[in-house]
């Protein structure tokens, strides 16, 4: 079996597992996995004709993370023409049937995050928020939860709301250029949307003098570090690498006439100074959860 992987960039860390993940599920069923990235991260256009080029050649089963929710329907109805059974992983494809989606509740996830947050602030405090992609579901979705959370507290106030685009330096820079038009604005702590952004809010915190708590999404090798020397607060394990173990599971096994559940989702985990060393490895040494266990889970 053949099967093409459809990953959204390079620079994040969480789709180099995303992509590891793929990799270790096939290999263990006798599989192979050929790898779409689009050299201009979460680009469309690239993705698309990343799309068309796939289709060229005779694939089982693609498992799809799409880059944008509507600009690659075009795309995807050509591969709804060709037959080709899709998985999809960590943001949905809507505009054709897929078997399944795996994913992780990232409203869920972001809320718990914010709340161990606020939790540690003793619920007040002023709180800079820094999301994604404008036009990201993953972003969208947590930015919901963050913002929801916050409403429940009347003493907490989300100062502002950045974007960073899942991209360190840009994180990194529009910090820096927050930090620098607001220095006398009391700041308690960064709410982050992802771990590789918020190592690039720390740079520009470090860089202004400041000291403020930080959380971020994603549970990356990257982020352990920072969690040692508590730089980072806190991260919710957005785990990639298992979804697409999963999802990659879950492709063979339909291609081997199983069937699977329209949805899987992710169990939310937070990761701390106190737990990190769980995750303390790359994502090669990592734990996966397979479609089996997903499959007879007891119901939560």
């Amino acid at each position: 079996m053949k099967l093409a992987v459809f990953t959204k960039n390079r620079i994040n860390p969480a789709y180099y597992g995303a992509r590891m993940g793929a990799d270790r599920a096939a290999a263990k069923h006798g599989a192979q996995a050929v790898h779409y990235v689009p050299d201009t991260p979460d680009c469309p256009a690239e993705q698309s004709a990343l799309i068309e080029e796939a289709l060229k050649h005779d694939y089982d089963a693609i498992v799809m993370s799409p880059v944008h929710p509507t600009q690659l329907d075009p795309a995807l109805q050509q591969i709804k023409a060709a037959g080709i059974p899709v998985v999809s992983v960590v943001s949905p494809v809507t505009s054709i049937p897929c078997h399944t989606f795996v994913h992780s509740d990232d409203h869920a996830l972001a809320a718990k995050i914010a709340r161990h947050l606020f939790q540690h602030l003793n619920h007040q405090g002023q709180v800079l928020v820094v999301g994604g992609h404008a036009e990201s579901t993953t972003s969208l979705a947590r930015l919901r939860g963050f913002n929801d959370v916050a409403a429940a507290c009347p003493n907490i106030t989300l100062i502002d709301t950045i974007l960073g685009d899942y991209i360190r330096h840009t994180a990194h820079a529009r910090t820096g250029a927050w930090l620098a038009q607001h220095p006398d604005t009391p700041l308690d702590a960064c709410l982050v949307a992802n771990d590789i952004m918020a190592l690039g809010v720390i740079d520009a915190l470090q860089e202004a003098g400041r000291s403020v708590a930080v959380v971020g999404v994603n549970a990356i090798p990257d982020a352990i570090p920072a969690l040692k020397n508590g730089s980072l607060l806190a991260t919710a394990d957005f785990n990639a690498m298992r979804m697409a173990y999963i999802a990659t599971e879950a492709a063979i096994h339909i291609l081997q006439g199983g069937n699977v559940p329209a949805e899987i989702t992710l169990p939310v985990e937070i990761v701390t100074r106190e737990n990190c060393h769980l995750w303390d490895r790359p994502y090669e040494e990592r734990s996966v959860l397979t479609l089996e266990e997903v499959l007879h889970a007891p119901p939560a």
